[in-house]
């Protein structure tokens, strides 16, 4: 197992730790936003669009500068992600042909969608970086790993 993927293990205990007896929406993607953000060096910006309507994304507790603060389903790596419902790795923003960019620093990204106990879609958790290409697959398993932990909690 690799230092990052050890890490998203001991960051997933917090997470369970630190949400035992949470029951707000809100709470729990704040403190997850904070926990993942304060423990990777390389998360510039963590945060979480909601899905508040059809087709609509809005900007949910989050880590860093100020964010978009509205993603349609049909734009940037965070409407992707919820179109396809699949995770997007992003190693180089400046390549993806759709890329929003809230904030001019952004190189690299991941997006994972995140979904409630019946399959739902409720959002996205949204992590950027400053540097290129710096997510991987030890990033994409601990973070989809996060978001079913906070999905499945959603009341």
């Amino acid at each position: 197992m690799s230092l990052r993927a050890e890490k998203y293990e001991a960051v997933l205990a917090a997470i369970v730790s630190l949400l035992e007896d949470e029951t707000d929406w809100i709470a729990t993607l704040s403190t997850t936003a904070c926990e993942l953000h304060h423990e990777f060096d390389h998360f510039d910006w963590t945060g979480f669009y909601r899905v508040v309507a059809p087709e609509m994304m809005v900007i949910g507790p989050y880590q860093g500068t100020h964010g978009c603060l509205r993603i349609p389903f049909a734009r940037g790596v965070c409407g992707a992600a919820a179109r396809q419902k699949s995770t997007i790795i992003v190693p180089d923003v400046n390549q993806f042909v759709d890329h929003i960019a809230c904030s001019s620093s952004t190189k690299s990204e991941i997006v994972v969608p995140m979904f409630d106990k019946a399959g739902a879609l409720l959002g996205v958790l949204d992590v950027d970086s400053n540097t290129i290409a710096a997510f991987n697959e030890d990033d994409k398993v601990g973070l989809e790993r996060v978001c079913k932990l906070v999905g499945e909690r959603y009341r």
